[in-house]
């Protein structure tokens, strides 16, 4: 059986990593597993945009191990990162979370009722539950362990040493002043103020932060404060012999300490990045668009891990941002931002997965929370048949490949993938009934009919969460409990015959393929036509017609689910009884 590498064509973005990354690897550090790497900020709900973060790498290093080569896929958890401000519509956080703001996420408490230790550990949470699902294999790299252990300390004295040479790389970005042309003197070390807090969102990252400096020089490192925990402090003294470092912080505070033996604080975030490049010996990372413009962390960075840290820039694409339709461009500090986790309820782990791994990195796409995920799963079934009778495009196969199946095996799948749009008219008219929709699904094929709801699940169970969350209540169907009979007695000869071509078809027709050929039939024979000619613009007017009256007939209004779905749905007697026969 071929490989998705070998099946793939040059459109297939995954493999031209792969083979990047591989022959990269091995020229850098030859027998060593190859490592890729993503950062993940748990300042907030971790959301879709996000996951690109972790996607990418992740097909990429998938890629690899199918080929047998042995990869390291790095999510480092910035956990150590500063509280920035409190986000919006987060349940059990109101805004006395306030006071927490400068301390390390591992130092806030977590939202109130939550299981978990503190804030990182409480948005971390949902996330790796999330990666679990997606068959996503990574080692976890909590930043508050490796800072607080002493991990980086040489790293961090090595930067000190070199913070001048640090600064002279950062003062080729900085913004000349106008009056003179010359670059500006980097800004003053001294705490943070409100309007800058109030402004800065996210992770390290975000704030694209490169230290400061002043009378007392510039320094890449930025201690917590040993009273008020907060990173509102300024270096003011450093000395490369002894490694004394002293600070004040904006409460009052003042401390010396050695900085070969302290560990309650981190480097900045424009240093710290290249740092972990070298340090781990990353090969592939992504970076979004916010970190790929002149003068941004990955552009600067490269030349700090070469000119400072003897490292080497990974490959690393620029990822375009991912939207949810209706919803313009994703921030997790704020509120009502869709995770992965929402995602995965509303759709099963491998169509969350093609949708990452069909698109480039670069290529913006929206991943659907309203009605336009019916669309998908239809896309997504139409591929599946594809690839099942041979006609698939290479191309399309190996992003389905990679959406099913990881290197260490096929994710979980719905056994009778029935259409999702159809499951979702079925849950929406029953209400989840189990019996009733269980009768339903049964009836769509007689000739092979479904035998248990496990069947149909977890589609039918996403189907049911999509109705239940994501579609407003005056959206959903109600099947009306006794005849419109203003409305039928209104009727004209010809709308009473249409109905009695109908009802006197049902029988004969009772299943979905059958109802189908029944309700688009009736306006063609009303037409004179025989029930399987081609339609005409006049005739597909008058089916809309027709549509319209069964819909108000049945729901009381011209418009709902998809009428042989209705139709098996509410059960021949009672379409009897609501058309008057």
């Amino acid at each position: 059986m071929p490989t998705v590498a070998q099946s793939s064509t040059e459109t297939d973005w995954v493999s031209r990593f792969a083979d990047e990354v591989i022959a990269e690897s091995e020229r850098r550090a030859p027998g060593k597993p190859v490592v890729v790497a993503s950062g993940l900020s748990p300042s907030g709900p971790i959301h879709l945009g996000n996951l690109r973060e972790v996607m990418t790498p992740h097909l990429v290093a998938d890629e690899i191990r199918r080929r047998g080569h042995e990869v390291r896929h790095l999510i480092s958890w910035d956990d150590y990162d500063r509280y920035r401000k409190v986000p919006a519509g987060v349940q059990g956080v109101d805004e006395s979370w306030a006071e927490h703001i400068g301390k390390p996420l591992t130092s806030v408490p977590a939202p109130a009722g939550s299981a978990h230790p503190n804030w990182a550990e409480h948005f971390k949470a949902a996330m790796t539950a999330s990666l679990a699902e997606l068959g996503v294999e990574y080692d976890g790299i909590s930043q508050t362990a490796q800072y607080t252990s002493g991990a980086y300390r040489e790293q961090i004295l090595h930067a000190m040493r070199h913070r001048g040479a640090i600064d002279a790389i950062l003062d080729r970005y900085r913004t000349k002043d106008k009056a003179t042309g010359k670059p500006k003197q980097a800004k003053q070390q001294k705490p943070v103020d409100e309007a800058e807090l109030e402004a800065a969102e996210g992770s390290g990252a975000a704030s694209e932060d490169d230290g400061s400096g002043g009378a007392g020089g510039y320094y890449p490192y930025k201690p917590y404060c040993g009273r008020c925990e907060k990173d509102l402090t300024a270096v003011t003294g450093y000395d490369d012999e002894t490694t004394e470092l002293s600070y004040t912080c904006r409460c009052g505070f003042t401390e010396t300490v050695k900085l070969s033996e302290f560990n309650r604080g981190k480097l900045v975030w424009k240093v710290d990045w290249p740092m972990r490049w070298a340090y781990e010996g990353v090969i592939f990372e992504p970076s979004g668009v916010d970190h790929s413009s002149p003068g941004s962390s990955f552009v600067v960075g490269g030349q700090i891990v070469r000119e400072v840290f003897d490292g080497v820039q990974p490959i690393g694409p620029m990822y375009a941002f991912v939207g949810i339709s209706g919803m313009a461009k994703m921030s997790s500090s704020k509120g009502g931002v869709p995770t992965p986790a929402d995602a995965l309820e509303i759709m099963e782990a491998p169509l969350l997965r093609w949708l990452y791994a069909r698109r480039r990195p670069n290529q913006a796409f929206k991943i659907a929370f309203d009605q336009e995920i019916q669309r998908l799963y239809d896309e997504w079934d139409k591929l599946e048949g594809k690839v099942a009778d041979g006609s698939v495009l290479p191309a399309d196969a190996a992003a389905h490949s990679r959406a099913v199946r990881t290197a260490a095996g096929e994710l979980p799948r719905t056994p009778r993938p029935l259409s999702y749009r159809t499951l979702a008219s079925v849950v929406d008219i029953t209400g989840g009934h189990d019996e009733q929709t269980l009768r339903i699904l049964s009836e769509l094929d007689p000739a092979n009919p479904l035998g248990s709801l496990d069947e149909a699940r977890p589609r039918l169970d996403r189907a049911e969460s999509w109705i239940s969350t994501q579609v407003p209540a005056e959206q959903r169907t109600i099947v009306r409990s006794e005849p419109d009979a203003e409305l039928l007695g209104s009727l004209d000869d010809e709308g009473r015959e249409s109905l009695r071509l109908l009802v006197e078809g049902l029988d004969s027709h009772w299943s979905l393929d059958g109802l189908t050929t029944l309700v688009y039939g009736v306006p063609k024979v009303m037409a004179g036509l025989d029930p399987e000619a081609k339609p005409t613009p006049e005739l597909k007017v008058a089916q809309r017609t027709f549509f319209a009256l069964l819909y108000r007939l049945l729901v009381g209004r011209e418009t709902g689910p998809r009428l042989p779905t209705l139709l098996l749905a509410v059960g021949a007697d009672r379409v009897r009884l609501l058309l008057g026969a």
